[in-house]
């Protein structure tokens, strides 16, 4: 396990992504946490994910099971009850110093756990050809529209032959962006997930809705994408 410093300090000064570290840094290093105080959709959350991802080993290309990253970590909930059940070994980045220390124990003694990147998605750039899966999940929200641009296409010379690029992320139920003034974050509708993706070169190649959530919260989607 090779814990990876690099904080790209230009960016953080950014006030969006400064004021997104200090709310995350005031918040417990805990499932509940990284959930805002829903901790308890977390198995339903797994099963969806678990489901979409044994669709897409079920394709006629389908990613390897080698080797994956979880995308803005936090204490590796998905790394532990996802991504090391299905791949030999797994990847974390996570700006929050704090998770990367407490994802080592919350996620136990395993062999499975490469490099922890302790650095936001802003500045993260993955080795070419390195991932079978890049997971992406309740974290792009924190990246402006010209930056979620970048790491996605940085992201797309990230994948091995038949890599894929896995988002699921919270949608807006209108055509607008909302945006959230205490955590700085941002929710995208649809529509402009679609031409994120399509500016990074990415083509969506399956979508699914996360089903069994409590009436309340956002609609979450799960998109499957590759380069074009």
């Amino acid at each position: 396990m090779e814990h990876v410093d690099s904080h790209e300090n230009e960016q953080n000064e950014d006030p969006f992504y400064k004021h997104a570290a200090e709310y995350w840094s005031g918040i417990p290093a805990t499932v509940d946490g990284m959930l805002g105080g829903f901790g308890f959709i977390s198995n339903t959350d797994i099963q969806g994910s678990q489901a979409f991802l044994k669709q897409l080993f079920k394709m006629n290309e389908p990613p390897g099971r080698g080797h994956a990253l979880d995308c803005g970590a936090g204490i590796g909930r998905i790394t532990k009850h996802l991504l090391i059940p299905n791949f030999d070994q797994v990847d974390l980045v996570e700006q929050d110093p704090k998770f990367i220390s407490e994802a080592k124990k919350y996620i136990g003694p395993t062999k499975k756990i490469g490099q922890l990147f302790n650095q936001g998605l802003q500045s993260f750039d993955p080795v070419p050809g390195t991932y079978d899966i890049i997971w992406c999940q309740w974290v792009l929200g924190h990246l402006t529209d010209k930056d979620f641009v970048t790491f996605f296409s940085g992201c797309a010379k990230g994948l091995k032959p038949n890599g894929i690029i896995v988002v699921k992320e919270n949608v807006t139920s209108s055509d607008s962006i909302e945006v959230d003034e205490q955590d700085s974050s941002v929710t995208r509708p649809l529509n402009l997930l679609h031409q994120l993706f399509q500016q990074s070169r990415l083509q969506c190649i399956k979508e699914a809705k996360q089903n069994n959530f409590p009436r309340g919260l956002y609609s979450v989607k799960m998109f499957a994408l590759k380069p074009v």
